[in-house]
């Protein structure tokens, strides 16, 4: 076992001896040991209760004949982090979390792991470090939060943003404002729309890095408890079959999240974050893969913030494994791949029963022909920018409009809800790239903002900065080269005129190019806005957000 190293031998006394100051005994020690990283915090809903998901995992391991031995990682809640100088942090965080994964599992030689996150960059962190390390791992996610009740309708945490909007309109009360706000988020777990969270555990589980119901089962119910404790026996198995995460993560599986991600309709972020995680097993994904498989996939899930489902309904539907299970009857998922079941793809979706054709829409009525996500290119984004295309009213598929120019997102958010943006405009919010930003912040408070205040098909949103996945309409990101490395969004000028045209995956900026090279050739980086500190180390590594804002190595 690849724990013998520090426990095994009369050389290892000192080891063991350390181990039997916590209490472990050396029946303890015989057995696999088991890394448990556990994200538990007191500032985020999404972890609130990982310690009873931790325990239950705990429980599966001792179970299983296995000695779990848990540690914890950071954890930045986005939602808290919005719209101030905290969400430059939270992308960042990613690197950390994976970081400190890889530490402890590299300075404790543990036989296997098991990852318990649940929001935003602690998912795909986790991921990257179970990639990197290449040793058994199986992720269990906390479980997505329930919808809430706002005056008979169910309700999220984007309902509150968006109500900001609709508060100063005045489409809305103080008051009612004040009651959304107490009803939104009824308890713990990971927001309840296909938000980034949710898009990842969801693509953890299609993936086959997580068990079925890994993305769905709500955080409150007992079947999360189960599944966790099933985590902590299944990975005593992994271990002694030596299957590990690069022999799960090819790929084809790869290949399979993205179809995922487009029939569900995930967030944005997922093309910052899967390219991240294939990465560390050495396999490129680049941006036009997405296309491709989005060219090919229909979207068969219209969930909150697009439409009116939540993760409760899906799981309720068939989860994950219904999606995959309707994909795979057309072919369009690759079968043969191992999980971390123990099985393959196509062994786990003979054991689906149940698809809801209400909320898993079967293909020939899918809520459009292609993918949720849509990469656009043009000579304001000659490396890419991404778009929640099945999030986009009709009305702004193809529009032409007059740029207004923000250097950062509390100024656009500021000139929204303060009125200064009318139907016609576009905001461009640039300076807010991966190295611009630092930290490539995201934006559901100007996006929240233009919907709230019944901009929705009015007015488009583009950035070097990223998205909410609970951001919906025509709101553009990633757009890459971003402003800080010289790329053409920084030319532009209040008046411009832009055209977006997500059908042919066009993002043009109507200036005569003599025009941009003058422009160009006036241009100068701006200072950076951080100068010390974790930040400012982030800023001079990372690379562009098509890249998925990995760090040079």
């Amino acid at each position: 076992m690849r724990s013998d190293i520090m426990k095994k031998g009369i050389e290892k006394a000192p080891h063991r001896s350390l181990f039997r100051a916590m209490g472990y005994t050396q029946a303890e020690l015989d057995r696999p040991i088991i890394g448990i990283a556990n994200s538990v915090n007191e500032i985020i809903p999404g972890h609130i209760h990982l310690d009873k998901i931790t325990e239950a995992v705990k429980a599966g391991v001792r179970h299983a004949g296995g000695t779990p031995v848990e540690f914890g990682t950071i954890g930045v809640c986005d939602g808290i982090a919005m719209n101030h100088d905290g969400m430059r942090y939270a992308l960042a965080s990613r690197e950390l979390i994976a970081d400190s994964v890889e530490v402890m599992a590299m300075a404790h030689p543990f036989d296997g792991l098991v990852l318990v996150p649940n929001c935003d960059k602690i998912i795909p962190g986790m991921l990257m470090a179970a990639l990197r390390l290449n040793i058994p791992s199986v992720m269990v996610s906390g479980g997505p939060m329930l919808s809430g009740r706002f005056r008979g309708n169910p309700v999220d945490l984007v309902s509150v943003f968006e109500g900001v909007g609709s508060y100063k309109t005045g489409q809305m009360s103080a008051e009612e404002l004040e009651e959304l706000e107490e009803n939104a988020c009824p308890g713990c777990g990971s927001c309840a729309g296909m938000f980034t969270a949710n898009s990842m555990n969801c693509l953890t589980e299609a993936l086959g890095l997580g068990l079925p119901g890994n993305g769905t089962i709500p955080a409150v119910t007992a079947a999360r408890i189960r599944l966790a404790k099933l985590a902590g026996m299944k990975i005593i198995e992994l271990v002694s079959r030596n299957l590990r995460p690069r022999d799960i993560a090819t790929r084809n599986a790869f290949e399979n999240a993205m179809a995922v991600d487009m029939a569900l309709g995930c967030s944005t972020n997922t093309v910052l974050h899967v390219p991240a995680i294939a990465n560390e097993a050495g396999i490129e994904l680049d941006l036009d893969l997405f296309n491709t498989v989005s060219a090919r996939t229909p979207h068969l899930c219209s969930l909150r913030p697009g439409g009116a489902h939540f993760l409760e309904d899906l799981d309720a539907a068939g989860g994950v494994q219904g999606i995959m299970k309707v994909l795979a009857d057309a072919h369009m998922i690759h079968l043969d791949g191992m999980t971390v079941t123990g099985e393959t793809v196509g062994a786990n979706l003979r054991k689906v029963r149940k698809i809801d054709h209400e909320v898993i829409r079967p293909l020939d009525n899918p809520y459009h022909k292609e993918g949720g996500i849509g990469i656009l290119y043009g000579n304001l984004a000659p490396e890419g920018a991404v778009v929640k295309q099945s999030a986009v009213d009709p009305e702004m598929l193809c529009r032409k409009g007059r740029a207004r120019v923000f250097a950062s997102e509390s100024a656009a958010a500021s000139a929204i809800l303060g009125g200064a943006v009318v139907p016609g405009d576009v905001v461009v919010i640039r300076y807010e790239g991966p190295k611009g930003g630092p930290g490539m912040q995201e934006m559901l408070t100007p996006t929240a903002a233009i919907i709230g205040m019944g901009l929705g098909k009015d007015v488009a949103l583009i950035t070097d900065g990223r998205f909410s996945g609970g951001t919906k309409g025509a709101a553009i990101g990633h757009i890459s080269p971003e402003a800080a490395e010289g790329g053409p969004i920084a030319l532009v000028e209040e008046g411009d005129e832009i055209l977006i045209d997500i059908p042919n995956k066009k993002l043009e900026l109507l200036v005569d190019e003599t025009v941009l090279k003058q422009r160009r050739e006036k241009w100068t980086p701006p200072e950076p806005r951080v100068k010390e500190g974790y930040l400012a180390r982030y800023a001079q590594m990372v690379t562009s957000g098509s890249r998925g804002a990995v760090l040079r190595r």
